[in-house]
């Protein structure tokens, strides 16, 4: 390692220390750490949201890529739980509003459905799923702790009852329910602020112990690696685009009609045209 790279490691590594000190539970990349290996805490913000003391969560991941049907667009969930009744729950962490549209929300709902009937299955074995957003404001504006989203027949004013339900829960709400106390957390950056014993000492673990602050370290570094590997692959991409362009260019110039250009450079015709908008068709 050169003295420049060394340099560079040690910078980054005291910016990944200073981010850490100012990370709280409602930053989705810590949340994701704090729950990760740790069910306890899965389950317990389950319960309270929820509203089930007695919800048990039989197994759960982080991070969890949702693939299944090939070409569409996937997701990775920041927790996936599954209770002892089969029940289904994701739980996304949603600081900007824009990230937390119904459309979103239903795409959510929508792929853990994919995810959990295969082919042959009866469409009655679908599990009942939860689809949870914990936003950093209140989405809706009405001052309320949960929003609880669900389809009903508006004919008959009766629930639709197909098992799937959304729901926001308002990370500026305050209050002596636990709910309350839980955003409370949600937004702390120091545990001792904290309310809730199990939330209060993973935190801690990770932000004071030895072995914690370096668990974050390396996520934070793996993190920082994956960014610059995404952004040398989107800087191919735009540089292939580039040359496309100036390919399909050529070929205008040539006098090449529009749909030949399109299947030479391998893009769509609508593509071609805009290239060609500034130049005449």
């Amino acid at each position: 390692m050169t003295e420049s790279e060394r340099l560079r490691k040690e910078r980054e590594h005291q910016e990944d220390l200073q981010r850490l000190r100012g990370f709280r539970p409602m930053d989705d990349d810590f949340m994701r750490s704090l729950f990760k290996k740790n069910g306890d805490l899965v389950q317990l913000v389950l319960r309270i949201i929820i509203g089930k003391s007695d919800l048990h969560v039989q197994s759960f991941e982080t991070q969890a890529d949702m693939k299944r049907v090939t070409g569409a667009r996937t997701i990775c969930l920041d927790a996936y739980a599954t209770d002892t009744s089969g029940k289904k729950y994701d739980i996304e962490i949603q600081r900007a509003d824009r990230g937390a549209g119904p459309h979103r929300a239903r795409y959510h709902s929508s792929v853990m459905d994919v995810e959990n009937l295969d082919k042959g299955q009866c469409f009655d074995d679908l599990p009942d799923t939860y689809t949870i957003f914990i936003t950093e404001k209140d989405f809706f504006g009405e001052k309320e702790p949960i929003y609880q989203i669900q389809r009903m027949n508006l004919t008959t004013g009766k629930s639709f009852d197909d098992g799937a339900y959304i729901l926001y829960v308002n990370g500026e709400y305050r209050g002596e329910t636990d709910l309350g106390k839980l955003m409370h957390d949600f937004n702390c950056t120091n545990p001792n602020d904290m309310q809730i014993d199990l939330l209060a000492q993973r935190t801690r673990y990770l932000k004071e112990s030895p072995e914690g602050v370096s668990e974050m370290c390396r996520e934070m570094e793996m993190m920082r690696d994956k960014s610059r590997a995404e952004g040398r692959a989107e800087g191919r991409a735009e540089g292939e685009l580039k040359k496309a362009k100036q390919t399909a260019l050529n070929l205008h110039s040539m006098g090449l009609d529009v749909a030949s250009i399109a299947k030479a450079v391998d893009v769509s015709v609508e593509q071609v045209k805009q290239w060609l908008a500034p130049v005449s068709v």
